[in-house]
């Protein structure tokens, strides 16, 4: 089963080009579910996998407490795993394919207000190159939406200031072009001009943004630096890396963009996962509405 899994994760990683954190998702999934078969289930062959069996082992994930999001990605990575053995005629027959995947609740993501969205902004001002990068971050992310992941890989050209763009490869390495604003483009040319050379220690790579050693910026480093800067501005809210991803959609729906237009800067595949941010502007308007109206 093993080998199988190896030739799997090598197709996703090729011929479908998915990210590096979805095919870690997708080999800890099939890992999880193969020594479930072998250990549980006895099995030597994927070939004898039922329904029931895959079925069973969903029961098993809930009795362990798995989320019903945990148990979600795992029938899609099931569900993948076996289409790919079908295909390559590992198998004679695809065993998940009438699994449903159970209905989630689906959660408002938390955004910041626009004041909270300036002070947060505000916060690195100090003319310290390290300083001078986390502001043009921060801005970026606010101005253009993009993930972290995306953040992290923008190399030198991909930014193009003087027509207030960027271009950035997200999901499944499709190619997206994205306006930036005024604010983002001034803290930017800051850091390019002032603040890399000194940041980059004699490294030569055309990564956009690098850490204290030269290398380029990791998700995990990023992490740390908006946990400090959040710390320093006294955000109350907690705040995760997606938070101003959430706040540049949430706010440009309540100023009256177009849907389709936010869900192609987003790079959403599917409307109905942009449309959430609808749901984010009806919930805040209704506290609006609570608080100050005088008959709420």
């Amino acid at each position: 089963m093993k080998n199988q899994i190896e030739d799997f994760l090598h197709f996703i990683i090729v011929e479908k080009g998915l990210a590096k954190n979805t095919v870690v998702s997708y080999r800890r999934d099939l890992t999880k579910y193969s020594q479930y078969l072998i250990n549980v289930e006895q099995m030597t062959s994927l070939n004898d996998v039922t329904r029931i069996v895959i079925m069973n082992y969903l029961f098993f994930l809930k009795e362990q407490g798995q989320a019903s999001t945990t148990i979600a990605r795992t029938i899609a990575s099931v569900r993948s795993f076996h289409q790919f053995l079908l295909r390559e005629k590992e198998t004679t027959t695809d065993p998940s394919v009438h699994i449903e995947t159970p209905k989630q609740e689906r959660k408002l993501p938390k955004v910041l207000s626009s004041e909270e969205v300036d002070t947060l902004l505000s916060s690195p001002n100090s003319a310290s190159p390290f300083d001078v990068r986390n502001k043009a971050m921060l801005e970026l992310l606010y101005a253009t939406g993009i993930r972290v992941s995306e953040l992290c890989s923008l190399k030198l050209q991909d930014v193009h200031l003087s027509m207030g763009f960027i271009r950035c490869f997200g999901k499944g390495n499709k190619e997206r072009i994205i306006p930036i604003g005024k604010l983002a483009t001034e803290a930017l040319s800051k850091y390019i001009t002032q603040s890399r050379k000194s940041l980059m220690k004699r490294k030569e790579h055309d990564f956009l943004f690098v850490n204290h050693h030269g290398e380029s910026l990791s998700r995990q480093g990023f992490w740390k630096i908006l946990k400090k800067v959040s710390k320093e501005a006294k955000i109350e809210k907690e705040l995760t890396p997606h938070t101003l991803r959430h706040s540049f959609a949430t706010h440009l729906l309540e100023n009256g963009a177009d849907l389709r237009a936010v869900q192609e800067m987003l790079g959403h595949v599917d409307i109905s996962t942009t449309q959430i941010y609808t749901h984010v502007s009806k919930a805040r308007l209704k506290d609006v509405y609570a608080h100050f109206h005088p008959r709420a």
